[in-house]
């Protein structure tokens, strides 16, 4: 985990063979609506809102893409490792 100020993030891969499409977008976005702050899905440069399936999407997440996921409360970690879980499972497909 990497601490920035108050910001902590991790860096997962996306596995699932579809990449990060509609229904893993979903399942992200209904996991960070639960967050007491903003949290964010890093590409690269590119940014995306986590509670966004719409800003999820523009990310273009394919099987082997490295994203960061990044929450501005401490109080999301458990957030944070939710997602994370997610991402490894494969989004359980």
């Amino acid at each position: 985990m990497v601490t920035k100020g108050q910001e902590l993030s991790r860096t997962t891969t996306i596995k699932n063979e579809l990449g990060l499409h509609a229904r893993s977008a979903a399942g992200i976005a209904e996991i960070a609506a639960n967050g007491a702050a903003n949290i964010w899905l890093m590409k690269g440069d590119h940014k995306a809102d986590a509670s966004s399936i719409v800003d999820i999407l523009t990310l273009a997440c394919e099987k082997g893409t490295k994203i960061r996921i990044v929450i501005e409360d401490p109080a999301d970690t458990d957030i944070l490792n939710a997602l994370v879980d997610l991402v490894d499972s494969g989004f359980g497909e």
